[in-house]
């Protein structure tokens, strides 16, 4: 069976022969011969033909030689990696192919629209690990200027930290705006060591609200979660494009460089505690303050503590007034 019927629902074979034959592989190391081990399980030659037919489409037995007689058992692992590692290469094709036909029909859209008029640009939206993955890195193989990464949480995965070192490596610029909560973990620091190393550019601030990218600074990429599945909405729209350039400058001139990966928040102590304040004086709860920065609630109420400690303040939200009144009248 090939991977493709594998995917189209090919009903198993009766009794539940496929585990079966499976186990008996992996017990005995090989099946030496078909015959031999359809008697061995009790089973007829037929069903034993079919199991191994889909055992071999889903790659967790491989042909030990050349007359379709002994099969060796593959670790459900490395089976499960081979199948990904098909079906990612036919979305790479797919979306290749669906950006080749976009590409030569967009050539009449201004015919279309009339003399003069703008199009509108497209939403396209990506649900699903593979899917996203496949899209980010024809994405990445298409840009040829300039990356601008807004990360609301950590640099999401090796994956994608590999993603921009791919970009750096071809003489791409990488700017990267992420929060500051990132300074106190020890594997996120680790990953934006490895990316300024390879001539990345990383600011942080207290809070970004969405994860985005935008490649070359025309097709904008959202990130989101949706029953628990990763996904992205792909825009093109030179508005919505400029929002977002216009938003990451914005953020970039207010940010704090990254500066090496000592632990801490030494850097952004004034900016944190800012931000913390203008939160505490709204009346939100520790638990609240600590989601929308992005920080663990015993982080967050270490740093309220040494706020009100400070200010010598005896609540909450006259700590946060203070504060916010403070820091307003230096200036920040």
């Amino acid at each position: 069976m090939t991977t493709s019927a594998f995917f189209t629902g090919r009903a198993p074979v009766e009794g539940d022969h496929v585990s079966a034959v499976y186990r008996y592989a992996a017990r005995k190391g090989a099946i030496e011969a078909v015959e031999v081990a359809a008697a061995d399980l009790g089973i007829g030659i037929h069903e034993m033909r079919e199991a191994v037919d889909q055992l071999v489409g889903s790659r967790l037995l491989r042909p030990g030689d050349g007359r379709g007689q002994r099969f060796l058992p593959v670790d459900p692992e490395v089976a499960a990696a081979s199948l990904v590692s098909f079906v990612e290469r036919e979305i790479y094709q797919r979306r290749e192919l669906i950006d080749q036909i976009r590409e030569r029909i967009d050539v009449f859209r201004g015919d279309y629209v009339g003399d003069g008029a703008t199009p509108g640009g497209s939403i396209d939206y990506l649900v699903g690990s593979m899917e996203v993955r496949g899209f980010l890195k024809m994405a990445g193989d298409a840009c040829r200027d300039e990356v601008l990464v807004l990360q609301s949480s950590g640099i999401d995965g090796d994956e994608l930290a590999q993603t921009y070192l791919t970009l750096l490596g071809r003489g791409i610029s990488v700017r990267i705006i992420c929060q500051h909560r990132n300074r106190a973990d020890l594997a996120t620091r680790m990953k934006m060591k490895r990316l300024t190393e390879a001539g990345a550019t990383v600011y942080t601030v207290s809070h970004i609200p969405r994860s985005a990218i935008v490649f070359d600074r025309s097709l904008v990429v959202l990130f989101g979660v949706a029953d628990g599945e990763a996904n992205v909405a792909r825009v093109h729209n030179q508005g919505v494009a400029q929002f977002f350039l216009d938003l990451f400058n914005h953020l970039w001139e207010t940010a704090t460089p990254l500066e090496g990966i000592e632990a801490g928040y030494a850097d952004v102590a004034d900016d944190l505690q800012q931000s913390i304040a203008a939160l505490m004086a709204k009346g939100y709860t520790d638990e609240v303050v600590a989601r929308k920065l992005g920080m663990s609630v015993r982080s967050c109420r270490r740093h309220i503590a040494t706020l009100m400690r400070d200010l010598d303040a005896t609540s909450r939200f006259q700590a946060g007034v203070q504060a916010a009144r403070k820091f307003l009248a230096n200036g920040h």
